[in-house]
């Protein structure tokens, strides 16, 4: 137990069964959808394919330890930021913003259709929607 929260040092509960095939189905059309809209809009497939992995950099947050990997991991794979991007996008009609928000989620989308999820602090391949990278079988 985390003696400041009372939780669990090291959560690690993941989606299974037809909750996780659910999940990666809501992330294969959260890509085709950015993608499609992204195409209906417009932008540029040369900016498209520069900013598309943007988000996994987000992992050299690991170098320092797994729970600050994980929190800015999190915070890189989350929805809010992008969603929030996207309202200020289509609020304001910049396009610049608009593009980089529906990349960002498409991003997200392909992760989650691969089976990546939001990371536990027990490590890396600890995710929401289970174990993933050579530790998977143990």
């Amino acid at each position: 137990m985390d003696e400041a929260t009372g939780e669990p040092k090291h959560e690690t509960g993941a989606a299974t069964g037809g909750v996780r095939l659910l999940l990666r189905l809501e992330g294969l059309t959260l890509f085709l959808g950015m993608t499609a809209l992204y195409a209906a809009w417009g932008g540029s497939w040369l900016i498209y394919v520069l900013l598309f992995f943007v988000p996994d950099l987000s992992f050299l947050a690991y170098l320092s330890d797994a729970r600050f990997g994980a929190i800015v991991y999190n915070t890189a794979h989350s929805y809010m930021a992008p969603m929030t991007l996207m309202t200020l996008g289509f609020g304001f009609a910049s396009p610049l913003t608009l593009s980089i928000a529906l990349i960002w989620l498409a991003h997200i989308g392909i992760d989650r259709a691969l089976g990546y999820g939001l990371k536990y602090s027990a490590g890396f391949g600890f995710t929401h929607m289970g174990r993933i990278g050579r530790q998977k079988g143990a």
